[in-house]
Formats: C-alpha cells, sequence, structure tokens
C-alpha cells in the first residue's frame, strides 16, 4: 500500500477524490485547514483514510504531511493539490488581505504541496501530483479577474514544473493539472446571488463527482493538462488568444451567464445546500 494526500479534502471535490483515491486501495490523507471537518470525511471514507489539520500556505506543514503519509503508507504515490479559495468583484475591489489569501492558498499553497511532494518522489522517480486548477487558469473572467490571475500562475507552475522534471532527467514523476468548468461545491454555495461570479455558469455545472472520476483517471492515462468539458477549454483558449474580440463580446457574454446562474437558482432553490434560499 502507498499513500495519498488530498487538501482541501474535507468536502466538496475534494473529499470526492480522496474517496475515490481509497477505493483504488491508497491510505489517503485527508487533510484540510478544518481538522474536524477532515476526521470526519475521513470516517466517512472509512478503510485507511485517516483525516489531517494542515494550512497548505504553511511550506513545512506541507513537508510534514508528505513524511508522515508516506512513513505510514510505505511511500508517498499520489499528492492532490485541490484547496483553493474564490473571491469575487473587479479586481481592484478586493481588499489587500482578500488579494493576499487568494495567492497565498491558491498559489502558494499549490506550490508548497508539489515542493512538498517532490522532495519525496524525486528520490524515488515515480510518483504523481495531481493539481486542481479551474478552467479560469485558461482565461481571464471578469468578476474572477484575482482568482483567475492566480489559477494562470497554477497552470504555468503545474506546466513548467513537468518540463523541469523531464529536462533533469526525472520521467517517473508525473505532474497533471485539471482545469474544469465551474462545480458545484461550496465554494459556490453562497454566489448563486451573486452577479460577479456568473462566469461560473457560463458553460456547464459540474458536479464534484463528475471531476473526481476525470481527475483520478489521469493517474492510468497521464496526461499534462485535461480541460472539462473538452470543448470548454477550446473556447477558453480562443477567448485568450483573441483579447480584442473577446473584449466585445464580453457584455453579451456575462449576460447570458447571469441568466444561467438565476435559472440555476431558482431550480434549485431550497435544496439546503447553500442556494439562493438557504
Amino acid at each position: 500500500m502507498a499513500a495519498a494526500v488530498v487538501t482541501g479534502g474535507a468536502r466538496g471535490l475534494g473529499f470526492e477524490i480522496a474517496r475515490l483515491l481509497a477505493q483504488r486501495g491508497l491510505a489517503v490523507n485527508v487533510a484540510d485547514v478544518d481538522e474536524a471537518g477532515a476526521q470526519a470525511a475521513a470516517e466517512r471514507i472509512g478503510g485507511s483514510a485517516w483525516g489531517s489539520a494542515l494550512n497548505v500556505t504553511d511550506p513545512e506543514a506541507c513537508r510534514e504531511a508528505a513524511r508522515a503519509a508516506a512513513e505510514r503508507a510505505g511511500g508517498l504515490a499520489v499528492w492532490v493539490n485541490n484547496a483553493g479559495i474564490l473571491r469575487t468583484g473587479p479586481s481592484w475591489s478586493h481588499s489587500d488581505a482578500d488579494r493576499r489569501a487568494l495567492v497565498d492558498v491558491n498559489v502558494h499553497g499549490l506550490m508548497n504541496g508539489t515542493i512538498a511532494a517532490l522532495e519525496l518522489m524525486r528520490p524515488a522517480n515515480s510518483g504523481h501530483i495531481l493539481n486542481v486548477v479551474s478552467l479560469a487558469g485558461l482565461a481571464a473572467p471578469p468578476g474572477e479577474t484575482v482568482y483567475a490571475a492566480t489559477k494562470h500562475a497554477a497552470l504555468a507552475f503545474t506546466v513548467g514544473t513537468l518540463y523541469d522534471l523531464r529536462e533533469s532527467g526525472c520521467k517517473g514523476v508525473r505532474l497533471s493539472a485539471i482545469c474544469p468548468d465551474g462545480i458545484w461545491t461550496p465554494m459556490l454555495y453562497d454566489k448563486v446571488d451573486d452577479p460577479q461570479a456568473a462566469p461560473s455558469w457560463s458553460g456547464v455545472l459540474l458536479q464534484p463527482e463528475q471531476v473526481a472520476r476525470r481527475a483520478v483517471e489521469l493517474l492510468d492515462s497521464p496526461r499534462p493538462v485535461v480541460s472539462m468539458p473538452r470543448w470548454r477549454g477550446g473556447v477558453a483558449r480562443a477567448f485568450s488568444a483573441a483579447p480584442r474580440l473577446a473584449t466585445a463580446l464580453v457584455p453579451a457574454v456575462m449576460a447570458d451567464a447571469r441568466r444561467r446562474q438565476k435559472r440555476w437558482g431558482r431550480k434549485h432553490a431550497g435544496d439546503g445546500r447553500g442556494t439562493a434560499s438557504s
């Protein structure tokens, strides 16, 4: 048996990935800043899963989590950088603290986890790091601008680190970035009435189970970057490649996204998961 660490694993996408990794026979550390939530999630998963507190903005805490997982299960096979936060609004509207938090969690947290995992995986020339990025890492959605900037950094770091590994002669360690469209997780539960969050409803609002399955499939068929759905990745890249045209289209795209967001809110009101009426 080998170990896996899933950051932000107490709920949502992180929990679903942790559950699937446990089903594959891995001893999973469900790591989260919410220690009680992480332990409860591990109990739900059962088997060899366990929960622990982890603040991904602390590099040494990430190293300790990697070492503890490897010692517990005889090696670290998978590290999933899933922890992330979302703040919405125009780029100039965020407080200094909010901008710093977005960068600290979404960028430094992913870097800290990746480096911690590589310190064990590189000597073994084995292992897979899965980085949950976002479709926002391929485009620049208004209203989620600073969030998108952190996801661009996360994507560049993932792909660049993979290049570094291959250039250094390390061929057994894999890195993958998964870039899903909006996902119906706690990150969006309180954003149904937030017009600045509309880009998350502009395409296909996915369920965490769907994204988790695709993420775990990358362990068997590794790819550096995967968008989900694939066609949305193509649209995002097209917008990024033609910013002048995209600028002209933004008002219409956002108006349509807000209509979709309102329809979703009406349809799912009262479902008890933090939607418009809860």
